[in-house]
């Protein structure tokens, strides 16, 4: 094998491993959340014990992100992502091995950690490594393994423990290890006398602003799965397989059409995508909280999928496609916000829906439909 041909294999392989690495992150998350039973069971405590571990993968995951852009930046890509790796790599297997639940919260903690070094950096060097014009489509198929890697973690831990549940978490440290043996793309170095990357400069009121756009985006509407859990069964009277199955329909949507959403974007614009996805989602969350009709709430929540493509892969493109001196400490900002609006959906709504059922819904809707367009910010020109 010639050198130029070894090269373009290596390069082939990284750009795999970016997406790849998409899909690890909301898996490793999610994994949990359909075997927390058998958890608790292995591990002598309840289930609603076990499901502190999804707080304990989730909080640091979404606080270390709003710095580890940027420390990530200065420390270099390539260096930092396989020592996150790594470190995935060994928390997973002390999930595996962990003997009681301390031991295992403290590992998923280790995971989250982790986990908030590779996908904004991950992040950065996609957009690094594609051209401006087609920088939509390559988010979108990121996207597309992100909402691969959360639909199918419950399902895969869910098969794992019919089994033994450890093995799910064997799975995440082989690919941990596979993909931090690959790489990925590393920043070209910076020039003779530049600055070293700093906070200050991903917390700028235009990246604010994206974020918590991100924040609504996320928590009006893709953080609202435990609301439509609630009203499938309140309403609807559906068994815990039959409200699985209908959730599952929004993450199956965002993988069929985040490419197609990353294409529209490169000829229409993040500002504009994320406006179609915010008043799309609007009426779609409205329509799941209020429509008595079983199939119309399944049709709104499936197409609620493509909708949350829309304002996430939007929102990339915005804080991506701008100049600045730290992308991956901006990215890195709008993905914390993002994650905390999931994180308070259900601390903010669920005494809504407890009053008012309808208002659970039609709150976060009016919110997504009326403050994501006045806080987007316009996209700039080319240069």
């Amino acid at each position: 094998m010639t050198k130029n041909s070894s090269e373009s294999l290596r390069s082939s392989l990284q750009r795999t491993a970016l997406y790849a690495g998409g899909f690890l992150g909301p898996f490793g998350g999610g994994v949990v959340a359909s075997i927390l039973p058998e958890i608790g069971d292995d591990l002598g405590v309840s289930a609603s014990a076990a499901a502190g571990s999804l707080t304990a993968y989730l909080l640091p995951f979404a606080l270390l992100m709003l710095v580890s852009g940027t420390l990530g930046a200065r420390w270099g890509q390539m260096r930092t992502v396989r020592i996150a790796y790594g470190v995935y790599l060994l928390s997973s297997l002390a999930c595996f091995a962990a003997p009681t639940l301390p031991l295992f919260l403290g590992a998923r903690v280790l995971q989250g950690c982790s986990n908030s070094f590779t996908t904004p950096l991950l992040l950065a060097a996609l957009a690094a490594s594609t051209p401006k014009k087609h920088l939509g489509r390559a988010l979108g198929i990121f996207g597309a393994f992100q909402a691969a890697g959360q639909s199918s973690a419950p399902l895969v831990g869910g098969l794992a423990a019919e089994v033994d549940w450890r093995l799910a978490f064997l799975v995440i440290a082989l690919v941990a290890a596979v993909l931090g043996l690959v790489g990925v793309p590393d920043s070209p170095p910076a020039e003779p006398g530049a600055a070293r990357p700093r906070l200050r400069d991903a917390l700028t009121p235009s990246v604010l602003r994206i974020g918590v756009v991100a924040l609504l985006g996320w928590g009006a509407l893709g953080g609202l799965s435990f609301l439509v859990a609630f009203r499938a069964e309140d309403v609807f009277g559906l068994s815990p397989t039959q409200r699985g199955l209908l959730l599952t329909g929004f993450g199956v949507a965002g993988i069929l059409t985040a490419r197609l959403v990353g294409g529209v974007i490169d000829k229409i614009g993040a500002r504009a995508a994320v406006l179609i996805g915010a008043f799309g989602g609007a009426v779609l969350v409205a329509a799941a909280g209020t429509v008595s009709l079983l199939a119309v709430v399944a049709v709104a929540w499936f197409a609620a999928g493509t909708a949350g493509q829309f304002i996430l892969v939007g929102v990339n493109a915005a804080v991506l496609g701008s100049p600045g001196p730290n992308r991956g400490g901006a990215v890195s900002v709008v993905q914390a916000l993002r994650f905390t609006g999931n994180a308070l959906a259900p601390i903010t709504l669920t005494p809504v829906y407890a009053v008012s059922p309808a208002a659970g819904f039609l709150l976060p809707a009016l919110l997504l439909a009326v403050l994501a367009p006045l806080l987007m910010p316009r996209d700039r020109p080319p240069a």
